[in-house]
């Protein structure tokens, strides 16, 4: 029990200071779960990041729930998550319940975006330095950055981390000698997986056919949410279209409350998929945020318990460790790309601001300065400057 607390303590600091998307999560994770507590190293950590890119849902949250599965079984799969989303769903709900009755000044939060620029670039530092040994790796990296930086699309990454673990597995399969993942003992069995993607198919497919048998309103409302989860590809942000889909052009939710709510989302640290919770709380009160929450939320979990037993093993095949190198390596070009567009071009505004990030890179690298206190700073920063 003493390590699932741990796990939980963890992942709610991460998510009391984790600002800048899912992204720049990753940055964060990888600072505090690989650098500072060693629960796994860089290649453990990229092969989820890579799963994660492949799966449909909140990329930073599934690797997330991943950590807590490998350091702690289900519960501590489940108490990452809690410890992750608890914060940004509490500050949502009380948003939802005040925004219509006071304007909530949000200037200091680009001091926040500041800190998630110097994190995810120290991340990008730190997985290139092991990740990318030779130039083959870093043409991988390279090309990767390229593509996605020109081919904007929800399916850019996947396509790109399959694309790359190909070229690995051509050109890594005789040469790759790692044995980092064959240390990995994972809680749970091959059948527990399986039986968890069975019941994300079941819920995918009867949901919506309870749905429209019944004419209910919260089995209406979950269905909406669990296929929103179930069906997004490229991270947060993609789930909005989905959103507005559902909720807006049905007509349980005014285009005001949503556009509001979504933009208040966006200065929350944790994940976007929160935005779930102030809907939820705008239709339903406290039952609805916590349905909400869960209902979007339960795909990601279903999807990530379920394939993490068969990726684990695959990539220690001969060939798979190959492919994966390769994958990893792209990982970095996806890291570089997403700090470059649209962490550094949608944050960075002028010199005062590129002078604050160095200073922040100078404290993380040259000082080893905590993340937490990084982002107290950085909320300083924002209400002395912006």
């Amino acid at each position: 029990m003493r390590k699932i607390v741990e796990i939980f303590l963890v992942s709610f600091k991460l998510g009391c200071t984790s600002f800048g998307g899912p992204t720049a999560h990753l940055g964060y994770f990888q600072h505090e779960y690989v650098q500072n507590r060693q629960w796994l190293t860089d290649k453990e950590y990229s092969n989820l990041v890579a799963l994660s890119q492949f799966l449909p849902g909140p990329a930073s949250s599934q690797v997330g729930m991943g950590i807590g599965l490998l350091r702690g079984g289900l519960l501590g799969s489940i108490a990452s998550f809690i410890g992750f989303t608890l914060p940004s769903v509490l500050l949502l709900m009380v948003c939802a319940y005040f925004y219509a009755h006071k304007e909530i000044e949000m200037n200091w939060i680009h001091g926040l975006k500041l800190v998630a620029v110097a994190i995810v670039a120290q991340a990008v530092w730190d997985m290139s330095k092991k990740l990318i040994p030779s130039l083959r790796h870093f043409l991988i990296a390279f090309l990767a950055l390229v593509v996605l930086l020109l081919w904007m699309h929800p399916f850019a990454q996947v396509v790109v981390i399959f694309a790359s673990a190909l070229v690995g597995f051509k050109l890594f399969k005789e040469s790759t000698t790692n044995r980092d993942s064959e240390g990995i003992r994972l809680p749970i069995s091959k059948s527990i997986g399986m039986r968890f993607l069975l019941l994300f198919i079941i819920l995918l497919i009867g949901l919506p056919v309870a749905s429209s048998l019944f004419n209910y309103e919260w089995l209406q409302i979950i269905e909406k949410f669990y296929v929103s989860g179930a069906l997004v590809f490229g991270g947060g942000h993609v789930v909005l279209p989905l959103l507005e889909v559902q909720f807006v052009q049905s007509g349980l939710l005014s285009s005001s409350d949503f556009i509001t709510g979504y933009g208040i989302t966006q200065a929350m640290p944790g994940p976007l998929f929160t935005f779930a919770s102030y809907i939820g709380m705008i239709i339903g009160g406290i039952p609805g945020a916590l349905v909400a929450t869960i209902a979007i939320f339960l795909p990601a979990f279903l999807l990530i318990i379920g394939v993490l037993p068969f990726w684990f093993t695959i990539s220690r095949t001969t060939g798979m460790k190959g492919a994966m190198a390769g994958a990893n390596a792209a990982v970095v070009g996806i890291l570089a790309a997403a700090f470059i567009q649209p962490i550094v071009t949608q944050t960075i505004q002028g010199g005062l601001d590129v002078f604050i990030v160095i200073g922040f890179l100078v404290l993380l690298i040259r000082w080893k300065i905590q993340p937490y206190l990084l982002v107290l700073l950085g909320i300083g920063v924002g209400v002395v400057f912006y």
